[in-house]
């Protein structure tokens, strides 16, 4: 078995991943940039396995040449590379519990050729969907870094072809323009079932259309769809926090491999790295109808047609609600409300990402202990 087979060869480590490593089970050290496990060197070692652990999970660049400590030969310098399984990435803090929310906030953009050249991350003058997928990284790089976020004036692409690229790109209006007339269409049909329970979709969407010979839906109709529309508008702020926090923050329970990092990457990675890209702010409709389909259909199964269309039309109006307010949260001056909804939703990028997972309102954190203060001490 190799001496190296519990850490990956040839990836990136962060200088917090390489500091836990600092026992006899498990020794990591650094060394002008590069990353070397030496646990099952420390019974070799000439000058005893104390003076290693010294600096076990730190840099040895001192030490080595320090003199005074213990004289290496060549040949030691040359017998480290059968240890090395990585090199170190860059440490630089963007996101910090120091940072003070202010819905005028305005960052500056990323110098591409530093940032790459310091963290060893995304070159973003590259597509980035490729150098996700073949990336040398440990699963706890990329986390330590993808939630660091970078700036650019345009859109960073996510392909290389022109052909797919315009799908990962989706502009504000489309989200309305697409899920609005569902909802409606799901809250007329509500309230044509609740007065006549044998009418279908396929009746509305029959052609030639068929209007004059549709009843007129009476009173307790419509209020009966006016309760299950509040109900879903109630359900989507739950199914806002809970998808925020436990998909896309799944963060810590991937598993640590290139397909889960890609797939993290794409639904909510690619929006902490780049927060203020204006195409990639609210949800493409393929990826939202992949994502209310289990849910649409678990309401079918438990309410009849009636209940159950009223519901998923609140929803999906809600849902809307949520991905325009998202992108005003991000680019647009607000009023007092939304102001401090705008503070609190940049607090959760560039303050603390693991709390204020509410982005239309912030009962849920109350609710669940995750709460972001946003003031400083």
């Amino acid at each position: 078995m190799s001496k190296t087979a519990s850490h990956p060869r040839g990836k990136v480590y962060s200088l917090a991943e390489v500091a836990r490593h600092s026992s006899r089970t498990s020794t990591l050290v650094t060394y002008s940039g590069k990353v070397y496990d030496i646990t099952a060197f420390l019974p070799d070692h000439p000058g005893g396995d104390d003076i290693i652990l010294e600096y076990a999970g730190k840099d040895i660049g001192q030490v080595m040449g320090d003199e005074t400590q213990h004289v290496h030969s060549r040949a030691a310098y040359e017998m480290m590379e059968e240890f090395k399984i990585g090199e170190l990435g860059g440490g630089e803090k963007i996101v910090s519990e120091e940072w003070v929310p202010d819905e005028n906030f305005h960052p500056d953009e990323t110098d591409l050729l530093s940032d790459y050249s310091m963290n060893k991350f995304i070159d973003l003058s590259k597509p980035l969907l490729m150098q996700v997928w073949n990336a040398p990284w440990t699963k706890e790089y990329y986390l330590s870094q993808v939630h660091e976020p970078r700036h650019l004036k345009e859109s960073a692409r996510m392909f290389g072809s022109d052909l797919l690229e315009p799908f990962t790109r989706t502009k504000w209006w489309v989200v309305p323009a697409v899920w609005w007339p569902i909802a409606a269409f799901l809250g007329y049909l509500s309230m044509l079932q609740f007065t006549d329970s044998a009418i279908t979709a396929k009746t509305l969407l029959s052609y030639p259309p068929h209007l004059s010979a549709l009843p007129t839906p009476t009173a307790f109709a419509l209020s009966s769809f006016i309760a299950c529309f509040a109900f879903g508008v109630f359900v989507w702020t739950l199914l806002e926090y809970t998808l925020h926090r436990f998909l896309f923050h799944l963060d810590y329970y991937l598993p640590d491999a290139q397909w889960a990092i890609t797939l993290h990457f794409l639904l909510h990675g690619v929006h902490h790295y780049l927060p203020m890209d204006r195409l990639r702010l609210v949800m493409p409709p393929l990826l939202f109808f992949v994502l209310e389909t289990p849910f649409t259909k678990l309401a079918h199964l438990l309410f009849p047609k009636a209940i159950a269309n009223g519901i998923i039309s609140g929803a999906f109006f809600m849902y809307v609600m949520y991905d325009m307010g998202h992108y005003a949260l991000h680019h647009t001056k607000l009023p007092a409300y939304l102001a401090e909804m705008k503070r609190y939703h940049l607090a959760h990028h560039y303050k603390n990402f693991e709390l204020g997972f509410g982005v239309t309102s912030k009962i849920w954190d109350y609710v669940f202990g995750t709460m972001l203060v946003t003031t400083t001490k």
